[in-house]
């Protein structure tokens, strides 16, 4: 009976030794987490808060002509002012820089629509299209009007989704246009109020 009361006594002490390290693991993660600066805050300056988007520039030249690599560029008239109002929307749902006039801003969004293309993804076995991704691509750039400065630029900037033309998940192409415009914005203005 003694040595089952000895062996009970060692797995009290395994076990209690066991839960002591985990718990200080757990102490040592917590503390590192806490420590690690996550915050959902902007990274833009104090001195930032106000934004003027100039209305986008369609850039698109339609008169090229067509070959293998640009036979999905295509036209939609317009295209440049719904992404300049989702821009601006998508500034006035985030917060982090209230667009206003030019006059009175600290910043200024400069951007161009220099391509809308639809590619194909997917095709059925009759080799119809199935899936196709829609890319809307601007060349963007910010100004710092209190110094007349170019803050950051960037050429290539893309938007996209793709979407089913057939089944279940099907939409129309105006709906996918509209969803990728949305995309382009919410990653233009991420892009604004992270990139300092």
């Amino acid at each position: 009976m003694n040595s089952q009361i000895e062996v009970t006594g060692q797995v009290s002490q395994a076990t209690g030794l066991k839960l002591l390290i985990l718990s200080a693991v757990l102490a040592a993660c917590s503390l590192q987490l806490a420590a690690c600066g996550y915050t959902t805050r902007s990274m833009i300056s104090d001195k930032f808060k106000t934004i003027y988007i100039t209305p986008f520039i369609n850039k698109i030249d339609i008169t090229q002509e067509v070959d293998a690599a640009s036979k999905y560029k295509i036209y939609r008239p317009m295209l440049e002012t719904d992404v300049t109002k989702s821009v601006i929307n998508k500034f006035l749902s985030d917060g982090n820089l209230r667009p206003v006039k030019s006059e009175s801003a600290d910043l200024t969004l400069k951007g161009e629509l220099v391509e809308f293309r639809k590619d194909p993804l997917r095709y059925t076995e009759s080799d119809d299209v199935e899936e196709y991704r829609v890319n809307l691509v601007v060349n963007i750039s910010l100004w710092d009007n209190k110094e007349n400065k170019l803050v950051w630029q960037e050429n290539g900037f893309t938007g996209y989704v793709s979407y089913f033309t057939t089944g279940t998940l099907a939409k129309p192409e105006v709906t996918a246009i509209s969803e990728a415009i949305t995309d382009l914005a919410r990653r233009i203005v991420e892009y604004t109020v992270e990139q300092w």
